[in-house]
């Protein structure tokens, strides 16, 4: 661990802007400030990298993807397949048992003539921890751990004007391991309840490891979610090759799975199941059969993989994924990946449409949204309020819901925060 400390990080060093690396090309000798100032910013820190490594140990943090051949790369999460991606042999690989996802860190020299990518001399740590604790201790199979029903919630009320997680926290609780889709048509306020579902998870359960996976997503978007969410952004740009896509979602899977198999908490907030879906459809080999829609069956297989790794862990630790699911988008694939999808969650969220062309946020479909089991998260007190609401929403939503949220959404305005408002419900009850 101390050594670690004295090396110098590639990958800090990689997000330095031009200016700041003309100044420490400064600092480590390289004079020829105007010739510098001509190259690239990959070429510029090519020369830093080789003068640098002659003074003192270059180190590398990346989480680790195995290749079919058997060796592997670290990867930094901002910047997928970059120059400051690190190779590690198969040898390595094997003498540390290490996995796809685990986070390694170790000791790197630069590129030599004729190869591309940093090479890693030593591995110092796995996981956060020392190779020799990592190397002792038992290290269980995610596939091979006990899945369970939710029991914790995450309180996602933040404060009284915030009132997308209020409902949320009322209507479809969601819980350590769940495993929800947030059901929507375009422009209803999907990616903006994704983010408040982050900032719940970050102020109400710091100790939960946050993940986004933004897959096919608009560039601005991407810069969007990566300013306003303190977590990993996995991310991948509709531009990119469908490989790319699948890949990076493919990451994050893997990099939380093994921090899960430490018994961490871990929840993804991934946007959207839909996109994915539609990027393996491309992807995969055929199987020359078709869906409605023109899908692949064998195309659903890895996004059901995915959302199926969500799980409450009977041993310790969880995996919570909550996706984003397009519906009325005038695609039949998409109507078909949705009824693909919509049983294999235990909690739903529905965004209507309607609500959200009266400018009503948030657009949820009281009605149609809830969670699987919710008793197992609602204390015996709450559970009773909540089911009071529900039969009062039930005998006002003659109109498909759109009047009872109007009604929730202004009464929940009113009030300071939900135990308040479901305390005023049961006086005028």
């Amino acid at each position: 661990m101390a050594t670690t400390q004295k090396m110098l990080d590639v990958s800090e060093m990689g997000a330095k802007s031009k200016e700041e690396l003309l100044g420490l090309a400064s600092d480590v000798g390289l004079n020829d400030t105007s010739a510098l100032a001509n190259l690239h910013k990959e070429d510029l820190l090519s020369r830093l990298y080789q003068v640098v490594s002659a003074q003192q140990a270059l180190a590398s943090t990346g989480i680790l993807e195995i290749m079919d051949e058997g060796y592997g790369f670290l990867r930094q999460v901002t910047t997928f397949r970059a120059s400051g991606d690190v190779y590690i042999s198969q040898s390595q690989i094997r003498r540390f048992n290490l996995r796809n996802g685990d986070t390694v860190t170790g000791q790197v020299r630069p590129p030599k003539e004729g190869e591309r990518y940093f090479g890693l001399v030593r591995v110092e740590l796995i996981n956060g921890m020392e190779t020799d604790q990592i190397q002792s201790r038992y290290r269980p199979t995610f596939e091979h751990m006990t899945p369970i029903f939710p029991e914790k919630q995450v309180i996602l009320e933040t404060s009284s004007s915030e009132l997308s997680t209020r409902m949320v926290d009322l209507f479809a609780p969601i819980g350590l391991g769940q495993r929800g889709l947030i059901v929507s048509p375009p422009k209803a306020g999907k990616t903006t309840m994704l983010k408040q579902i982050a900032h719940g998870v970050q102020e109400n359960c710091p100790e939960a490891t946050l993940m986004v996976a933004l897959i096919g997503e608009r560039p601005e978007e991407v810069t969007d979610m990566r300013r306003a969410v303190k977590g990993d952004v996995f991310a991948s740009t509709f531009d990119e090759s469908v490989e790319e896509q699948c890949r990076v979602a493919e990451l994050a899977l893997e990099r939380a799975k093994r921090l899960v198999e430490m018994g961490q908490d871990v929840v993804i907030l991934l946007d959207s199941i839909t996109r994915l879906t539609r990027a393996y459809n491309l992807a995969v080999p055929t199987s020359g059969r078709t869906l409605s829609g023109g899908i692949d069956p064998a195309a659903l297989y890895p996004p059901k993989k995915f959302f199926g790794g969500a799980r409450n862990i009977e041993e310790g630790g969880s995996l919570t994924i909550i996706a984003t699911c397009l519906v009325d988008t005038g695609s039949r694939m998409d109507e078909v990946i949705y009824e693909e999808f919509k049983g294999t969650g235990n909690m739903e969220l529905h965004l209507d449409r309607k609500l959200a062309e009266r400018r009503y946020f948030p657009a949820i479909d009281i009605v149609r949204s809830g969670t699987r089991r919710e008793e197992l998260l609602f204390n015996e007190e709450t559970l009773k309020q909540i089911v009071l609401l529900r039969r009062m929403i039930s005998l006002i939503s003659n109109d498909g819901g759109v009047n009872a949220t109007e009604r929730v959404l202004e009464r929940l305005a009113k009030s300071e925060n939900n135990e308040e408002f479901l305390a005023n419900l049961n006086k005028d009850a």
